[in-house]
């Protein structure tokens, strides 16, 4: 059985999304989590008859064998889907346009830096010359349209504006799409500016005009659209709004319209995600008062956002290697020992290939785990200088798909880079 699923608090583009998946892989079910946005729920509640869409409980996960995974790499993003996360039998299939490298070790994937997600779907279904529905142009135009801000975001690609053309060609009604992206306006939204305006504190940070305010609100309702109508209304580069709800618990929105602020990048050690330019975030600290957390932002916005972390920095050492000759039993005893996933296959003359634990599937015969894991090995390995920048190995690993980079300085290997090295390198956990 094969899914399709996506993000807590699902937006259009998520949405969008797995619907897509079920023209481009035929047979799969879309599942969507329990938590969606206010105006996606607004879109089901009117569409649910038209899409086949079920939730994470309606689903068999002993069943499933086949996992798309949509619009996040982040495990703790997805909705009761951790029974499928170390189950070697199920494949995963990563579609996604968030660069940073996540914990979502998958099989096959198509990450591209365009502006949404539903941009790589559509794309394909191009390809496949999939026919749409005016419906389902809508609704993808839909997710294209919210995560580029109507192709106003500077994350916004020229294959995004392609995208828009060909839904637009295939009868998606801008007239839904503009009603279902701007929800009415309430007492609740207009209080929340007034506030922004009157409190929100404007400075000038690295040339650029950010501002960052503190709002208490009764709940966390359509406050995005707020954010991005008060940085176009005091025509700031970026701005933060943090609110604090009666539980004092804080949601953070920030909105960017510069390369030079990443807002993802920025509230990603505080457990949040999105884009360049757009992004949110839960405070689940304690002890983080509303004005520390402001804080924290303006030093999140002063520190250099370049990346100049070195590889050497973040990697993984020692680096446990084994002769071509090893037999995949040991291989497979030294994983399950030193509890890793990959080994280094490599001798005096360098390195010869390297072994992760997805490649034990390929052993489906009792005599093949006496066999020597040359035969098993990937002998094209990509490898990278313990000088070069940490932000160069995490785009190498999300363009290569891999799991471990080996670090070599001539032939010797002198550490590893795993994923778990990166995430805590993009999470702001390296080691002092």
């Amino acid at each position: 059985m094969q899914i399709a699923t996506t993000h807590k608090n699902t937006d259009f583009d998520g949405l969008a999304s797995i619907l897509a998946a079920t023209l481009v892989y035929p047979g799969c079910v879309a599942v969507c989590p329990k938590n969606v946005n206010p105006n996606v729920k607004r879109f089901l509640a009117l569409h649910k008859t038209a899409f086949t869409v079920v939730l994470p409980n309606e689903i068999d996960m002993n069943k499933v064998d086949s996992l798309i995974i949509a619009d996040t790499n982040q495990w703790k993003r997805l909705d009761r889907m951790e029974s499928l996360k170390d189950r070697l039998d199920v494949e995963i299939l990563l579609w996604d346009h968030h660069m940073g490298l996540g914990d979502v070790n998958s099989q096959w994937q198509n990450v591209a830096p365009v502006g949404a997600t539903i941009t790589l779907f559509v794309q394909e279904i191009q390809r496949q010359h999939i026919e749409l529905t005016p419906l389902q142009a809508t609704v993808f135009l839909l997710g294209l349209y919210e995560d580029t801000g109507q192709l106003t975001f500077s994350s916004t690609t020229p294959a995004d504006a392609r995208v828009a053309a060909f839904l637009l060609e295939q009868g998606a009604d801008l007239t839904i799409a503009v009603d279902f992206l701007n929800m009415a306006y309430g007492e609740t939204q207009k209080k929340v500016l007034f506030r922004l305006l009157r409190d929100a504190e404007e400075i000038d940070i690295k040339g650029h005009h950010v501002s960052i305010g503190v709002v208490w609100v009764h709940k966390y309702t359509e406050l995005a659209m707020v954010v991005q109508l008060y940085r176009k209304i005091v025509n700031a580069d970026a701005v933060f709004a943090i609110f604090v709800n009666q539980d004092e618990k804080q949601f953070i929105i920030g909105r960017s319209g510069v390369a030079d602020i990443n807002v993802h990048a920025l509230l990603a050690p505080f457990g949040g995600g999105g884009h360049p330019g757009a992004g949110s975030a839960v405070v689940s600290e304690p002890g983080v008062t509303p004005g520390l957390m402001r804080q924290k932002i303006i030093a999140a916005l002063k520190e250099d956002q370049s990346g100049r972390a070195l590889v050497a920095d973040m990697m993984s050492f020692p680096v446990t290697t084994v002769p071509a000759e090893t037999p995949m039993h040991e291989v497979r005893a030294i994983m399950e020992q030193e509890k890793i996933r990959g080994v280094i296959v490599a001798d005096e003359q360098g390195i010869q290939g390297i072994i992760v634990l997805w490649d034990l599937k390929k052993l489906k015969l009792e005599k093949q785990w006496n066999s020597p894991v040359k035969a098993f090995m990937k002998r094209d390995v990509a490898t990278i200088h313990p000088d070069a920048l940490a932000s160069e190995a995490a785009e190498l690993m999300v363009s290569k798909n891999i799991g471990h980079l080996p670090v070599q300085q001539g032939k010797e290997v002198i550490g590893i880079v795993t994923r778990t090295d990166i995430i805590n390198y993009l999470y702001g956990m390296l080691p002092e």
